[in-house]
């Protein structure tokens, strides 16, 4: 319990300092902890994946459903009903009374309605049912959600459809469980109004795109092309009590003041280090429940800030990496209550230290009936000629893809939140820029130089050192932190991914991009087949235009020096700094022209988006204004008025005892100085948030100002309150400063 007689900054600390570790030996593997059980007897036991409904579905039946899942078709309605009654009865089994289709709205988070399985038989009896029906569609009121302009606010009818590639699962929440059912959520007329349905879009673009090309480089048993992903999420675990006293973090997930401590990161000694025993029973009860729903952590540590934290998963079929992304999301943040920690996921809580990202390592694989091709890594070098030549296709088609629309992806990660991070602390810059190393660099440049001649591809191959490419994936090269999309052996690492984001949007983006460079390849392939016999042969003429065409957008140097900076300016790469002219570029001509060519999204589904994050920016950066008026008025300046009133009353007594030297005379002077600078600046601010709140019909105007003069006067506050947090009296300041919250005893 919280001491008595302490003002609750100060209670908070005793509390903490009190505090014993959770026990989180479950020991059945159906607990909260790992128990003594080895995670692959429990591993997916709350998922009805392949080896549930192996076990459980008529044979033919479970080859349909693979069928659709492995060529991402749709499921066959006809073996919808034996399904569900199966889930059902899987459901039933594990406790489960009710199910929901779970979906990803535009809000970032995901979505949930829960029915009972509760049906009537004819003759009134209670029973359970579920439907074929039930399983693949339900109908959510859609009025409330997000929608930018696709539907009015009367619409309300909208609707989720389960996506099969996603297995249904359960979620354990106190003594409930759930069904939930991946899904799809779409407009009474078919509008996307979720994140995943353009993801979808998205994945079946790139595979038609790539399987074009993949038959014209010989390659004839390509049943899909799909994308891998493995997210790497960061965050932060604080105490909850430190939590619930910062309305800020509360409010806006982030702290809006707060002094640095005199010891930050700049010792080096978090990253990497032991994981403190509290914090590890947190992040060990989060791992059980993530392996009962199939997510595959693998990798945990201390982050290079504070209190700060990674966890990520093996590679997965990026539909499914997103969902399960988001799972991890709710998990962390759930499953911290428990320890008394809280899960911040904002992309810069803190100021002046590491921002938290979630690194997207994205490839392209296959899928084919023929054994000696299905899931080959198509960014991954192989040990042939041919195979290094696609290998270098595929490798083209992402750097045009990059360069053409580096605006595009850029507004793929803009947020109020990361915003904040690029380019501060770790984070890369806001320009788009890819890192290859040193060996792919000296290939690509060799090919577009013409060091070789083309009319002999495989000798040309030999010449360049292409048959040393597999040392590529063992790491034969540093890894460039620095760059916001690096080439890390056999994938890509898209840093630049915000924390708190959902990743399908930007990976959707990214599967856009590489996909119409990829049809752009092929059409120039088929042109110079023409005049060239040899496949090999064209393939290295057409690369070779592809890498003198993105030369600019590739960087091998450091992307935070100011050198880079002006380099990129005069390589005409974009530098968006803020949020709302990086969503600017969903708009451009060229942003619409790729994702409308390629069937991802419709002119009103992009302006759409466009607006939907435009005013997440505009509601962000007003919540923060309020609340840091609030903080202001309430907290900081009664905290210096008090303290002001206890040195006039010391200088005042010192005087009248006469004392000669009284330097509360000068702290008190100090002091009304900061206050008046501090009620000055928070005059300035209010005056600025009255006028945003009076501009809500002009969404761009009003998203201007905030980036500007809204940004400016709250840092100008934070000068202040960052002053005063330093010159009053510890024992009267109200918030957790940093050295609590980031050093927890």
């Amino acid at each position: 319990m919280p001491a008595t007689g302490l003002n609750p900054r100060k209670a908070a600390i005793q509390d903490i300092a009190s505090r014993t570790v959770r026990n989180t030996n479950g020991g059945n593997g159906n607990g909260n902890g790992n128990g003594q059980h080895p995670t692959s007897e429990y591993f997916g036991i709350n998922t009805f994946g392949a080896r549930q409904m192996r076990a459980r579905l008529p044979k033919e039946v479970y080859a349909k459903l693979v069928e659709a899942i492995r060529q991402g078709k749709k499921l066959d309605a006809e073996i919808a009903p034996t399904v569900a009654q199966v889930i059902k009865e899987w459901a039933i089994s594990r406790g489960v009374t009710h199910f929901t289709h779970w979906f990803q709205p535009q809000t970032g988070l995901t979505a949930e309605k829960h029915d009972a399985f509760l049906s009537f038989d004819d003759k009134q009896q209670p029973m359970e049912s579920f439907s074929g029906a039930q399983l693949i569609q339900s109908e959510p009121d859609a009025s409330s959600f997000p929608s930018g302009g696709l539907r009015a606010t009367w619409e309300a009818r909208g609707y989720t459809a389960w996506n099969p590639a996603s297995p249904v699962f359960i979620v354990e929440s106190g003594s409930t469980r759930t069904l939930c059912i991946p899904s799809v959520f779409i407009g009474y007329n078919g509008e996307a109004l979720d994140e995943m349905t353009p993801l979808l879009r998205s994945s079946d673009a790139l595979s038609e795109k790539a399987i074009e090309m993949l038959e014209l480089l010989g390659e004839k048993n390509v049943l899909r092309v799909y994308t891998t992903l493995g997210p790497e999420q960061e965050y932060f675990l604080i105490d909850r009590n430190h939590f619930a006293l910062r309305p800020d973090l509360v409010m806006a997930g982030r702290t809006l003041i707060g002094a640095p401590p005199p010891r930050g990161q700049q010792l080096e000694d978090h990253y990497f280090g032991g994981i403190p025993e509290r914090v590890q029973a947190c992040i060990a009860e989060v791992e059980h429940e993530l392996y009962k729903l199939g997510v595959p952590i693998v990798t945990r540590h201390n982050e290079v800030a504070p209190s700060q934290f990674e966890m990520a998963p093996m590679f997965e079929e990026t539909d499914l990496s997103v969902d399960h992304n988001q799972l991890v999301m709710s998990v962390l943040r759930r499953v911290a209550l428990r320890h008394g920690l809280q899960a911040l996921l904002h992309e810069k809580p803190f100021a002046g230290i590491n921002g938290s990202g979630k690194h997207c390592n994205w490839s392209m694989a296959i899928t084919s009936d023929d054994s000696s091709i299905d899931g080959t890594n198509l960014l991954k070098p192989g040990k042939t000629p041919h195979q290094n030549i696609r290998f270098l296709m595929f490798l083209a088609a992402v750097l045009k893809g990059v360069h053409k629309h580096a605006g595009l992806l850029r507004a793929g990660i803009g947020t109020s939140g990361n915003e904040h991070r690029l380019g501060a602390n770790e984070a890369p810059p806001a320009i788009m820029s890819v890192f290859m190393g040193a060996m792919l660099t000296r290939v690509i440049e060799d090919i577009a130089a013409g060091k070789t001649s083309p009319s002999d591809a495989k000798q040309a191959m030999i010449k360049l050192g292409v048959a040393k490419l597999p040392e590529v994936e063992k790491d034969n090269t540093d890894r460039n932190r620095t760059s916001p999309f690096a080439f890390t052996g056999a994938k890509f690492e898209f840093r630049a991914v915000g924390s708190s984001q959902s990743i399908a949007f930007p990976v959707m983006l990214v599967n856009a991009c590489v996909a119409e460079a990829l049809g752009e390849l092929t059409a120039t392939l088929r042109d110079t087949l023409k005049k060239t016999k040899s496949v090999d042969d064209a393939v290295l003429k057409v690369v070779r235009e592809a890498f003198k065409e993105t030369a600019h957008v590739r960087f091998e140097g450091n992307n935070y020096s100011n050198d880079w900076v002006i380099e990129a300016g005069k390589r005409g790469l974009l530098n968006l700094r803020r949020t709302p002219e990086a969503l600017a570029q969903l708009l451009t001509k060229d942003s619409r022209a790729v994702l409308t060519k390629l069937g991802i999204l419709s002119k009103p589904e992009i302006e759409s988006r466009y607006h939907i994050r435009l005013e997440r920016y505009v509601k962000d950066m007003l919540i923060e204004m309020h609340t840091l008026e609030e903080l202001v008025d309430t907290m900081v300046l009664p905290a210096a008025f008090n303290y002001s009133a206890v040195l006039i009353e010391s200088a005042a007594n010192a005087k009248t005892a006469g004392i000669k030297i009284v330097p509360q005379v000068d702290a008190a002077n100090e002091l009304g100085t900061l206050i008046a600078a501090l009620q000055t600046r928070r005059t300035a601010l209010g005056k600025v948030t009255a006028k945003a709140e009076g501009m809500h019909e002009a969404l761009e105007a009003q998203s201007k100002l905030l980036t500007s003069d809204g940004a400016e006067r709250m840092a100008d506050v934070r000068e202040c309150c960052d002053a005063l947090e330093l010159a009053v009296s510890d024992d009267m300041w109200p918030l957790p400063k940093y050295r609590e919250m980031l050093f927890p005893l």
